[in-house]
């Protein structure tokens, strides 16, 4: 085999790198270069950091300094087959010591390198949460009820499905998910929100769970960046009627099963089902409600029709007989009396 001499340091080698032997070629060589300390920002509320000039959510501590030490490794431009090992360790919740071994191909030699690094955590409040603890929103939600006040429940579940929508958003990476304010009224509630975008989709699961519907209202807040900046209202309207409630229709009674998108229930004065889209329902009145209906008895069963005494004056009243009707003769029964006729239930 034929040797060459390397012209630097004089010894035989096979073949030259750069005019020079290997020993020599890498004797100056870089593999990686890697800071000495690097400070590192974290959000001490949400736990999000600052990277590349943006917080943004990433994971656990460790795993955002392992991050981080991987974003300001250098490594050499010739270098391939890359293999880097990061060992990180603790030494307080605010300090971390990582060692970083490379492994890599240059112009067909392998090569290793080594080096050492100080993590500084740097806790403070990202521009998310500081705009949430500074009251910062972009829209409100107006929580109501067509034609009456909502219940307490109504309340409850709406804020509930405004808080569920923000967690699922804010893990999708809208970081404006966050509810500044919630302010519970007599008429309703009002929800500071954060993100107009994701206040929109609340504004929707609302109305595919609990019915009703809503219009937005933008109002002229200021300029950013020459652009006019707009804040949102949006007016949602619960269902004037709800489960329980018994209303006139079409010149029929019936009572509310379910109300939602459709409105579910039965006819009184046969027991047959009644459907309806909840916009549809135009013009019904609301005569009672079931919690109004008392017991009376069951005189006799007719083929198409039910003896009852009227709860009010005691006579005996005939009225159709319902679907599926089970009772028996002698028993008590639920009623309800109504400007529309007496109804068993």
């Amino acid at each position: 085999m034929n040797y060459i001499i390397c012209p630097k340091c004089g010894r035989e080698c096979e073949k030259l790198l750069d005019s020079v032997c290997r020993d020599c070629f890498f004797e100056n060589f870089k593999l990686i270069e890697l800071p000495l300390v690097i400070s590192l920002r974290i959000c001490s509320r949400c736990g999000a950091y600052f990277h590349k000039s943006r917080w943004e959510d990433f994971g656990k501590l460790e795993e955002v300094v392992e991050k981080d030490v991987e974003d300001a490794l250098l490594i050499h431009a010739e270098a391939e087959d890359i293999e880097i090992y990061l060992e990180p360790r603790q030494l307080t919740p605010y300090i971390y010591i990582v060692r970083v071994e490379v492994d890599a191909l240059v112009r067909g030699e392998n090569v290793h390198a080594e080096a050492e690094t100080e993590v500084r955590v740097r806790r403070e409040a990202c521009d998310m949460c500081s705009r949430e603890a500074g009251g910062y929103f972009e829209a409100i939600i107006q929580v109501r009820a067509t034609g009456r006040l909502p219940t307490e429940e109504e309340k409850r579940r709406s804020v509930a499905i405004a808080r569920e929508t923000m967690q699922q958003m804010k893990k999708k990476g809208d970081r404006l998910a966050f509810i500044t304010d919630t302010q519970e009224l007599k008429e309703g509630a009002d929800l500071y929100m954060g993100s107009m975008n994701a206040s929109k989709q609340v504004c929707r699961l609302i109305v595919s769970e609990m019915g009703g519907s809503y219009s937005e209202s933008p109002s002229l807040v200021g300029m950013k960046d020459g652009k006019n900046v707009y804040r949102i209202t949006y007016s949602m309207r619960l269902p004037e009627f709800r489960s329980g409630d018994i209303i006139r229709y079409r010149e029929k009674v019936i009572e509310i099963k379910n109300s939602g998108k459709r409105i579910n229930g039965i006819y009184l004065e046969d027991g047959s089902r009644f459907t309806i889209p909840a916009e549809e329902l135009k013009g019904a009145e609301k005569v009672a409600h079931i919690n109004d209906a008392v017991m009376t008895v069951l005189v006799s069963i007719e083929e198409h029709a039910i003896l009852v005494l009227d709860p009010r004056t005691y006579e005996t009243v005939a009225i159709k007989k319902p679907v599926s009707f089970s009772a028996r003769a002698g028993s008590e029964i639920p009623v309800l009396k109504t400007l529309y006729g007496l109804f068993a239930l």
